[in-house]
């Protein structure tokens, strides 16, 4: 497109935008187009940044009209950096902030640009609370719509569970409501499907009673780390929904409130919630503190669930060089855990983690059909994730964290998890959906058939094909 025709043709959408149309003469352009993956650096020929569904409406409308390349930006928070494309136009949700909250009905309606923390903030007022991730910084968007794992998972289930309805603009600019009675085919889609059916302009939400919690990471030496995992994989299942806790591979960052004397060395910690009464809590923590001698460092008491979620934010500022893969597992036999200690216990970085988490309880008691993310019947989730400051190390941190994929991959029961995939092929994307794919498909076919939305983990509009 000549630059007349296209000075024309932005015209022609500004006179329809009420945001701000960001171009690469602008002179906020690179702050911009900035996200939290310091690894991806791609340049939008227009990014706009939305108001409102209307704004959302002209946007998509422009995109289509113009065969330009369509990106969806929420949070801008998923490590493949797919809210970002190079040449074409990013529909820039994150100006859109708000939570709604309904005490009454226990209920949040939220606005697509807003983190976890925005919704953590507006809900804990009430003493109310949804399933989401376990950093404040990850965009709500994008984390409902891949799934949404974190500390309440156990108890309350995924993000998706706890959707309600949700607004969305389709490829075609309409403007639709997906719910159990409204487009239910669609509603299904996106509990796991991505951003592969539409801009969401609005969730509903389903709040459940949490404020405080018995929560924060236990410590121990890493060479303590292969015991303490055999322990915990048959530990955790066995015990209530109210009690959940992520295994994880990490060095003591330099900073409060974690004692100086320990940092810079690895060890192995459980990030433990219990979300019962504080007298079950340290009932049932009593005999773990003492199980392999007093821990290393124990941070675990009663704070409210907002502080529990931003933890690490300060850890993980925008900017650092990210590459993360992961994997669903059935069970944690000793030859997986013996390479996942050998792997955990030498980092490539001192940024670097990896947490194994659980994805059981009432989450693991939902039909693998019933929405799109199909993995109810796994008992954890391993995530690998290479970090790093310096630009330099961006090949380590990438190597590092294929050899550890590799070398547990053998056990695991073959999925994936679209929100801790980076580029990984069409092959890894049906992995992720196994015996939803041919349905999602279709339904792509119907709503989606020219695959406007592809710039995501890309489901293909075509039924049963790749």
């Amino acid at each position: 497109m000549c630059a007349i025709v296209m000075n024309e043709a932005i015209d022609e959408l500004a006179a329809r935008f009420r945001g701000d149309l960001v171009l690469p003469e602008s002179p906020d352009y690179d702050e911009v187009r900035r996200i939290y993956n310091g690894m991806i650096d791609r340049r939008p020929a227009i990014i706009a940044r939305c108001t409102d569904a209307g704004d959302v409406i002209a946007a998509v409308n422009y995109a289509r009209e113009h065969e330009l390349p369509l990106s969806v930006r929420g949070g801008g928070h998923h490590g493949a950096g797919l809210s970002m494309c190079d040449d074409g136009l990013v529909v820039d949700l994150s100006l859109m902030k708000g939570v709604r909250v309904d005490p009454g009905h226990r209920t949040a309606l939220v606005l697509p640009g807003c983190t976890l923390g925005d919704v953590d903030h507006a809900t804990h007022a009430f003493g109310l609370a949804t399933p989401t991730g376990i950093m404040s910084t990850t965009g709500m968007a994008g984390l409902t719509l891949g799934g949404g794992t974190g500390h309440l998972t156990r108890r309350y289930g995924l993000t998706i569970d706890n959707l309600i309805s949700a607004d969305m603009v389709l490829a075609d600019g309409s403007f639709v409501t997906a719910s159990e009675s409204e487009h239910p085919d669609l509603f299904w889609a996106i509990r796991g499907g991505g951003g592969n059916f539409g801009v969401v302009t609005a969730f509903q939400f389903r709040l459940h009673p949490v404020h405080t919690v018995y929560a924060g990471p236990m410590c121990w030496d890493v060479e303590k780390a292969d015991e303490i995992l055999r322990w915990y994989r048959e530990f955790l299942p066995a015990q209530e929904d109210e009690l959940g806790g992520a295994f994880t591979f990490r060095v003591i960052p330099a900073r409060a409130p974690f004692p100086e004397e320990h940092w810079g060395r690895p060890v192995a910690i459980i990030i433990w919630c219990h979300t019962g009464a504080k007298e079950r809590a340290e009932a049932a923590f009593a005999p773990i503190r003492e199980m392999f001698g007093p821990p290393l460092i124990d941070l675990v008491r009663p704070m409210a669930l907002p502080e529990l979620q931003a933890m690490s934010d300060a850890m993980y500022p925008p900017g650092l060089q990210w590459y993360w893969k992961a994997d669903f597992f059935d069970d944690l036999p000793d030859e997986a855990i013996a390479r996942t200690v050998e792997f955990g216990s030498n980092l490539a970085t001192p940024l670097s983690i990896a947490q194994i988490a659980p994805i059981d309880g009432a989450a693991g008691r939902v039909a693998n059909d019933a929405t799109a993310w199909s993995w109810r019947d796994a008992i954890w989730t391993l995530v690998i994730v290479g970090v790093s400051e310096d630009p330099a190390d961006m090949g380590r941190i990438t190597q590092w964290t294929r050899d550890y994929w590799e070398a547990v991959h053998p056990w695991s029961a073959g999925g994936a998890y679209v929100n801790m995939m980076m580029d990984e092929g069409q092959e890894r994307v049906r992995a992720a959906y196994r015996g939803n794919y041919d349905r999602l498909a279709a339904i792509k076919a119907r709503y989606d058939p020219n695959n406007l939305f592809r710039l995501n983990q890309n489901i293909h509009p075509r039924t049963g094909t790749a």
